[in-house]
């Protein structure tokens, strides 16, 4: 059995990554997946965040785990929200040598919710909210503000949404070895929203699947972001109401 001494030296290794700590969902604050603290308690903590095994990255564009990060399963618990809303989401401080875009999706789950449902690697189920890439060809990216605290992100649930069950997929793509395949680091993770509302929509086109978004050959996955290039997001163009 690990120490906790032995946990925490693990945190200082692997700190050069990141992933959501928490977010602030309906008013709420939500503690999402810790990967050095969850497995070791003796009651695992119920989240709304499915489980990640650490921060380090997927770069297998072509593997189940660019869907929800490696040996993902649904949580227990859904974050009530209404659509329209704006959820924040706060990384563990993103290191500054990692630009890349920052990128968010929603698939409806079932009626019953997400606890028990994960898409499988054909479901074009995905469709994109929000995405945030290169500033031209400066040296700004979306996941830029990530780099200084407080390394908060906030999307908004598109206020048209049918009410029901919603698994939020959230990424950043680090580009700072992208120039070959295998090179860019996708880090996902995913968390469970009950969205409420009025709202009517059922994205019907421009959906994905995870894996299948995604391809190596793409300009948003191949690409060398140390020359002064115009950066294409990869995925499909965002849904609007």
């Amino acid at each position: 059995m690990k120490t906790f001494a032995t946990i925490l030296a693990s945190v200082g290794l692997v700190a050069a990554h990141g992933y959501v700590d928490n977010a602030t969902i309906g008013g709420q604050t939500y503690q999402f997946y810790q990967p050095y603290m969850d497995p070791y308690m003796g009651t695992a903590p119920e989240r709304i965040s499915r489980k990640i095994p650490g921060n380090g990255p997927v770069e297998d564009v072509t593997s189940l785990a660019i869907q929800c990060n490696a040996d993902s399963a649904p949580a227990k618990l859904h974050a009530p929200a209404a659509a329209g809303s704006t959820v924040t989401l706060r990384w563990t401080l993103w290191p500054d040598s990692h630009m890349g875009p920052v990128i968010t999706y929603m698939a409806r789950c079932p009626d019953t919710g997400c606890q028990n449902w994960t898409p499988s690697a054909s479901d074009k189920v995905w469709f994109k909210v929000k995405e945030g890439g290169r500033e031209g060809t400066s040296n700004v990216w979306a996941a830029t503000p990530l780099m200084t605290a407080p390394a908060n992100y906030e999307y908004t649930i598109p206020s048209c949404l049918k009410p029901g069950y919603y698994l939020v997929r959230h990424e950043i793509i680090a580009l700072h070895a992208a120039y070959s395949y295998p090179g860019a680091q996708f880090y996902p993770g995913c968390h469970q929203l009950q969205v409420t509302g009025s709202g009517t929509k059922t994205p019907s086109t421009n959906l994905v699947s995870f894996p299948g978004a995604y391809k190596s050959t793409d300009p948003g996955v191949t690409y060398d972001a140390y020359k002064a290039a115009t950066y294409t997001i990869p995925g499909p163009a965002v849904f609007k109401c």
